[in-house]
């Protein structure tokens, strides 16, 4: 993966360390393995951005930057990939997290009537939880499996074809 490519769409990192949210870990926003681009460092925050896209929690984006600190790997990476999840996509992708859970458990999925409410949602939210925490821990282990090893993955790849043009290139000359 080229670093320019990836440099061109982060926030710049001084921005990051002044965010209101990330202003509690202090110090430890100051180690350089947070703002590294190399094959580790995005493969791993690949693996946190992608893992808590699908916590269906709030705050995602400081458990995944508290996670990138705990990890040391790249820390805009992660934060920018919780984004998967963003008002747009949140209710498709939970509702197929919760199918997901269902299936696995073998229970049967819960219908939303026609009429829906807010106490409807809080009666049936007793029936759904466990089907989507489990759902969502297994999209969310699976796409940062995927996600960590398909990075390092094209990484390597394009460092082998890189490697191979300067070959070339040397060879012609």
């Amino acid at each position: 993966m080229p670093k320019r490519f990836i440099k061109r769409y982060l926030p710049d990192h001084r921005r990051i360390r002044e965010h209101k949210h990330l202003r509690v870990f202090g110090t430890r926003l100051h180690d350089p393995n947070l703002w590294h681009l190399n094959r580790r460092s995005v493969a791993g925050a690949f693996a946190v951005g992608l893992f808590c896209a699908f916590l269906p929690i709030p705050m995602q984006m400081v458990v995944a930057a508290a996670a990138a600190i705990v990890f040391r790997v790249n820390l805009p990476v992660s934060v920018v990939l919780v984004w998967i999840t963003n008002p747009l996509t949140m209710a498709p992708i939970f509702y197929f997290a919760y199918r997901l859970g269902a299936w696995v458990i073998g229970q049967p999925s819960q219908v939303v009537p026609a009429g829906f409410s807010f106490e409807q949602l809080l009666d049936g939210l007793g029936a759904v939880w466990f089907p989507l925490l489990l759902g969502c821990f297994l999209l969310g282990s699976v796409s940062a499996v995927v996600g960590y090893f398909g990075v390092r993955g094209l990484w390597r790849l394009y460092v082998i074809r890189q490697w191979r043009r300067k070959r070339r290139r040397s060879g012609e000359q």
